[in-house]
């Protein structure tokens, strides 16, 4: 009998674990299925981009799996029962429930409103592709001069801000942080965007509160009114909420708490990847919400679930971080080098040489999903049966 390993979710990590579990396992011994209701993978680090109204190349998922036994299920996963094993989905066939034996949960992030009101009714977001379509449409029907206020100042907002004002530098484009632009950066790296912004005529509102939107402006704790024919909300970010349903523990933003192997620390035949988990990398710290998280977090749960099917030695790994890749637009960046805690270093690398940079990391992600164990040639080991109820008691 066949081990079942369900995945949920094929966007960066998801779609990693499930092409790397494939590569790892024999498919005799094991039925993959991945839980998806697009059929295309979707960058999600170039929504910014697809908003702005540049062509991205698809990506069907039916072609990166094609030939490697991952049963690929078009459907929106609707419920989980830890106690059942089982994953409630809606797709083509109406409703249905698969069963697994091991879960990887991969259902990500979406974008968060923060209760502020009227952001559900006007504000737009690039969290996902929907989102990111939706903007792009808007974006196009506006006219010379009109205003354009992104909200939020981590990687998101600086990234949407510079690439919309690039792309229509007919438009007064702003952006509103509640700290300082860039204060996470080295004084090199604000610098460098506090320069960059100059250039695109960006507007920075720091130390600003956005406490409301309406349909042509935003309203800010001090009482302000700064004019928004078009609002983008990319503050911060919220888990899927069906985790929190579920008996599983959660954190407090409702990402599973899973141990150093991203297995959660209430259900040992659950793993959670990416924005889902709530898991500590190097100097015991959360990791934070990203594709630098991500993938990594993917490949080390698909390396322990193998490995623990197989008897074989369970890796031992610590992740953390090295830089922090930022786009300016399409002809200047920022790579701020980091601790691998996520601290920022002196050092940075800008201008057009730290865009191309930028590039290739985003090619090299999506072309990790295609090549999870990134070309290399591996074995793909049998399960050990009487070795998997041990190791999955464990």
């Amino acid at each position: 009998m066949q081990h079942r390993i369900v995945v949920l979710g094929a966007g960066y990590t998801g779609a990693s674990a499930a092409g790397r579990l494939a590569k790892r396992l024999r498919r005799e011994d094991v039925a993959i299925t991945l839980v998806n209701p697009e059929p295309d993978f979707v960058e999600r680090v170039r929504n910014h981009q697809l908003a702005t109204g540049q062509a991205l190349r698809p990506r069907p998922l039916s072609e990166i799996y094609a030939g490697t036994g991952v049963e690929l299920r078009l459907a929106k996963v609707t419920g989980v029962d830890v106690d059942r094993k089982t994953v409630a989905i809606t797709g083509a066939n109406g409703a249905e429930e698969l069963e697994y034996d091991t879960l990887v949960y991969a259902l990500g992030s979406g974008w968060n409103s923060q209760a502020v009101p009227g952001t559900a009714e006007h504000a737009y977001q690039i969290a996902g592709r929907a989102g990111a379509l939706g903007l792009r449409e808007r974006l196009a029907s506006l006219g010379a001069g009109q205003s354009v206020v992104v909200v939020g100042g981590g990687l998101t907002g600086v990234e949407a801000s510079t690439e919309i004002a690039e792309a229509r530098p007919d438009l007064d484009v702003a952006l509103a942080v509640s700290g300082g632009l860039g204060d996470w950066l080295s004084p090199k790296g604000r610098e460098h965007v506090r320069k960059v912004f100059g250039k695109l005529g960006i507007t920075a509102y720091e130390h600003t509160a956005v406490t409301g939107v309406e349909a042509d402006h935003v309203t800010t704790a001090d009482g302000r009114v700064i004019p928004a024919e078009v609002t983008v909300w990319t503050a911060g970010f919220a888990v899927h909420p069906i985790a929190k349903a579920t008996l599983l523990e959660v954190s407090d933003t409702g990402q599973i708490v899973v141990d150093r192997t991203m297995r959660s620390v209430s259900h040992p035949d659950v793993y959670a990847v990416g924005d889902a988990a709530m898991a500590m990398g190097a100097g015991d710290k959360p990791l934070r919400m990203s594709c630098a998280s991500g993938i990594p977090t993917a490949w080390l749960a698909a390396d322990v679930i193998a490995a623990r099917l197989t008897g074989r030695k369970v890796p031992d790994k610590t992740i953390g971080y090295a830089n922090q890749c930022i786009s300016l637009g399409r002809k200047e960046g920022l790579i701020q080098y980091v601790t691998a805690d996520d601290r920022a270093k002196q050092m940075v690398l800008r201008g057009r040489l730290a865009a191309a940079y930028k590039e290739l990391i985003c090619k090299s992600a999506a072309w990790s999903v295609a090549y999870p164990t990134l070309g290399m040639p591996t074995r793909q080991h049998r399960v050990a049966r009487e070795q998997t109820l041990k190791q999955q008691a464990a």
